[in-house]
């Protein structure tokens, strides 16, 4: 069993960190909320308490859960010197991939690896540890820390050198939300003309235009008024921006992803902070 970091404690990091300890790793863990660290401490024995970088040192592997890329650089950095060399960062949020490089060099300066592994599966396969995760880094490092991961996930691919995880994770949520806003657009379109959107998803599902969100989200959280996913409006729009974004500095405009990216930023202005990312069919409706 390994001693593991573990920062990051909110929707999906929690029940992550719960597999973790019930897989038998010793957790050290850190959330922006010292209440949320401490409640998890308690119910889980043995965990302990991080209230600085230093109480990191011994740990085989430091995990992170976090928002954004800001955050990201900002923990990491202040990580870096107190790291055991052959230790390994698991960066798991969905960051910026060139970013993630750039933190990659810097920590082999310290003898230290990293991975990205962002994941795919919402709360509720965070909860069953039935997560997607999607690899990029070291080979070698990857299989090294393949056990680790396979706490969380069932669906776990190596995709390419560091980074390449985020990328992915970017790009699959922007097809993801291009999918979504078609489908909005679709159903409300459709009911304007006098069809019932029960009958248009149903059809949907029966028929070309089958996707996740007609299979998973219509029925479960949109056209009931439900709109608690678990996946906020917000890190969708950060994850199609970050896609977008990759798109430009590959020389490659995407001019869909520039779209989804405006509609998208501009729905979670409007619905504020703690709208879930199913709620862009409220947004298409009122547009």
């Amino acid at each position: 069993m390994r001693r593991i970091g573990f920062i990051g404690l909110g929707m999906m990091g929690c029940p992550m960190a719960h597999l973790l300890h019930g897989a038998g790793h010793t957790l050290v863990v850190q959330d922006a909320n010292p209440d949320t660290t401490n409640s998890f401490a308690v119910e889980h024995s043995g965990t302990v308490v991080a209230v600085a970088a230093q109480d990191f040192a011994d740990c085989d592997s430091v995990i992170t859960m976090l928002p954004n890329s800001d955050i990201v650089d900002a923990v990491i950095q202040s990580l870096q010197l107190h790291l055991k060399s052959g230790a390994c960062v698991i960066e798991m949020s969905s960051a910026d991939p060139n970013r993630t490089r750039a933190l990659a060099t810097q920590l082999a300066q310290q003898g230290v690896g990293l991975i990205d592994a962002p994941v795919s599966g919402g709360v509720k396969k965070a909860v069953a540890g039935t997560l997607a995760i999607m690899v990029g880094g070291d080979r070698q490092v990857f299989e090294q820390q393949k056990s680790v991961l396979e706490c969380m996930g069932k669906a776990i691919s190596y995709v390419g050198p560091v980074g390449a995880g985020h990328a992915l994770k970017a790009l699959n949520n922007y097809v993801s939300a291009a999918a979504l806003l078609a489908t909005a657009e679709a159903i409300h379109v459709g009911a304007a003309f006098g069809i019932d959107p029960v009958t248009i998803v149903d059809v949907i599902n029966a028929s070309t235009g089958k996707n996740n969100t007609t299979e998973n989200k219509a029925h479960q959280f949109m056209l009931n008024g439900a709109f608690n996913s678990g996946f906020s409006l917000t890190l969708q729009a950060k994850d199609v921006g970050i896609a977008a974004a990759l798109g430009a500095s590959m020389q490659l405009p995407m001019d869909l992803a520039q779209k989804v990216y405006a509609m998208t930023a501009d729905a979670s202005k409007k619905l504020g902070a703690t709208a879930d990312h199913t709620e862009l069919y409220k947004f298409v409706g009122n547009n």
